[in-house]
């Protein structure tokens, strides 16, 4: 089976403009998450779900400067542009990782992927993580399934909502990581200028030449500087994975 990591991209979101380009040290946020998720050995393929509209040629740029494969599909309809991505490089499994997430954790992807296979899942999770941290490994058909049978709300950018809401038709493997990584109040992704604000300042004190910043040494740093994890601590988004009581 071929497994590839669909990054669905758009610049004209009205909290903040332009998120997966928005500069983190010296490259954007996107390529924070293509130079991750390169270090994924199980991983196929990165392909870019691009969304029509007067920015895509910035994406299309960038693919094509990376030697990325891309598609071009419909804005809102986002779970149309991954299953066509998807499409676009014969994949069979879909690493979904949304592209306003520079600090994707990584490092268990492979086992993600492994035990996705073996229990034969339709959508495996980490879950509890940080904001922006998590990765979805979905089944392609399980994806096409929910765009069949879904309503508009599940073919938004929650592409996976579908599948979280109906347990019974899918198989959903839930992973939950060591205690220490276990801080689904943290906020690592980028949807407004206070979030900006907050990964810079991450990145800022603990990037080093050649070093991966580790999920660990950002939780560390907000712990010891409280003030810079209550920037954008009161900001509030949807949480599918973040224990069932946030659910």
């Amino acid at each position: 089976m071929k497994v590839a990591a669909t990054l669905a991209c758009r610049a004209e979101s009205t909290r903040l403009y332009g998120k997966p380009m928005q500069l983190l040290g010296d490259r954007p946020i996107i390529q924070h998450i293509v130079d991750r998720l390169g270090r994924v050995n199980l991983l196929d393929q990165i392909v870019l779900a691009i969304s029509e509209g007067p920015s895509h040629l910035i994406f299309v740029d960038y693919a094509e400067s990376q030697k990325l494969p891309y598609v071009i599909g419909p804005e809102k309809d986002v779970l149309a542009r991954l299953i066509q991505a998807a499409d676009h490089v014969q994949a069979d499994i879909v690493v979904r990782v949304c592209t306003e997430n520079p600090f994707v954790y990584w490092e268990n992807v492979d086992d993600l992927i492994r035990q996705h296979v073996e229990h034969n899942a339709d959508l495996t999770v980490t879950e509890k993580l940080p904001l922006g941290a998590f990765v979805e490994i979905v089944s392609l058909d399980a994806l096409k399934n929910s765009h069949r049978h879904g309503e508009d709300r599940h073919r938004s950018e929650l592409c996976t909502l579908f599948i979280a809401e109906n347990p019974d038709i899918f198989t959903i493997w839930r992973v939950v990581p060591r205690s220490r990584l276990q801080r689904p109040e943290i906020r690592l992704t980028v949807d407004t200028p206070e979030d900006l604000i907050l990964v810079r300042a991450v990145w800022e004190a603990l990037h080093r030449e050649g070093h991966v910043i580790t999920l660990e040494e950002i939780i560390d740093f907000l712990d010891s500087h409280p003030e810079i994890a209550a920037i954008n601590a009161e900001k509030e988004s949807m949480r599918l994975w973040a224990g069932d009581e946030e659910k």
